[in-house]
């Protein structure tokens, strides 16, 4: 059996918490960590409907893409249907874990199922996010270079796009004098050294900076372990909002309108004017997503596809791309099959249930 706490290890290698929005409130809502999992129920939204579902399939583990408390809870007194929620959930020891916008932000998240979904090729984060990547620099002894390096890989380090274990190394004459208190690898104290060193530089992630850090000091033979740490204005290309990909083949705009209601199964579509525009490069974003709107442009999508827009939020269209808007439980509701298939891979000795509850609070007419 696996604790909650080791399935959370796995969510948040998915989805780390530090890409959340500064507004969001992910991560463990209810619960305690290091209780045994009986069962994980996966759901967009958690509701009271959701916390019975739980209970009769014996789950004591939701898994929910919104987080149910998601501002301050001064009282629980039952009067909403979040009090009533978390009452529910404590009363009856059911955990509660939120992966929310820090799964919209990477690239296999909310906006690659959609891509997925509409079969979109080419897939490409529509916004990246800056300043989250980090280079160190360090130096080594030549013969304990790879042992460095191979520390500094486990740990996360050198991974760029498809590519992993990616360096830079140069050689170079290293010097130090050992004072009176030093307890040198390689020397004496009181006595000036020389050694060949390499130089070593990679790329991680940066909220991996503790973890890489603690890889380099464990697995350095120096005492003093001289390195340096930037933060780089690059974008993380694999890190940020909105993803942007290619159809296989090009439809016309009512094509594309009939095969996105199709492939999101949808009971309707809102949209700006049609004409005679083929769509072929199409930006997609679960949720409230006029925000990347403009990216979608600069980046040359025929078709902006989202969720939440505002009666004016259609006119900033131009002409310029198709903007639909899919719904907001539409657009996210597949993110389900996200949190099945990564718990189901990594724990295949309890039970991962789909939740079968429509949380959607709107209905349509027909």
């Amino acid at each position: 059996m696996a604790t909650i706490q080791e399935v959370i290890n796995v969510l948040e290698q998915l989805a780390p918490p530090v890409y959340q929005e500064s507004y969001d409130n992910a991560t463990l809502q209810t619960g305690d960590a290091s209780q045994q999992v009986t069962g994980v129920l996966v759901t967009l939204d958690c509701t009271e409907d959701v916390i019975e579902e739980a209970l009769e399939k014996g789950c004591n583990l939701i898994v929910a893409h919104h987080p149910v408390i998601f501002k301050g809870l001064k009282q629980l007194t039952g009067r909403t249907y979040v009090e009533r929620t978390i009452i529910k959930a404590i009363r009856h020891n059911i955990a509660i874990y939120a992966s929310h916008t820090n799964l919209d932000s990477v690239l296999n998240g909310v906006n690659s199922k959609i891509a997925a979904k509409l079969e979109l090729k080419n897939q490409t984060i529509l916004s990246p996010k800056p300043h989250t990547l980090m280079q160190l620099v360090t130096f080594a002894p030549v013969q304990n270079t790879e042992q460095v390096l191979a520390a500094l890989h486990k740990a996360g380090a050198g991974q760029i796009g498809d590519y992993k274990d990616c360096s830079f190394q140069v050689q170079g004459t290293g010097r130090f004098l050992p004072t009176g208190n030093a307890d040198p690898t390689i020397g004496q104290p009181g006595k000036p050294e020389q050694v060949q060193e390499s130089r070593i530089e990679v790329i991680f992630p940066a909220h991996l900076q503790h973890k890489i850090l603690a890889a380099l000091f464990k697995a350095h033979p120096y005492e003093e372990v001289a390195h340096y740490l930037y933060t780089l204005e690059n974008t993380n290309q694999e890190v940020g909002l909105g993803v942007i990909g290619e159809l296989e083949t090009p439809l016309t705009e009512y094509e594309f309108l009939g095969y996105l209601k199709e492939k999101m199964q949808l009971p309707g579509v809102r949209y700006t004017s049609v004409g005679t525009k083929s769509i072929k490069k199409v930006a997609v974003c679960g949720g409230a997503g006029s925000f990347l709107l403009k990216d979608a442009k600069r980046k040359g999508a025929d078709a902006f596809v989202t969720a939440d827009l505002k009666y004016h939020e259609f006119f900033d269209a131009e002409g310029q791309l198709l903007l639909a808007d899919i719904g907001h439980y539409e657009s996210e509701v597949f993110t389900k099959e996200i949190f099945y298939d990564t718990i189901s891979k990594n724990f295949p000795n309890f039970a991962v249930c789909l939740s079968t509850v429509n949380t959607n609070p709107i209905r349509y007419t027909f």
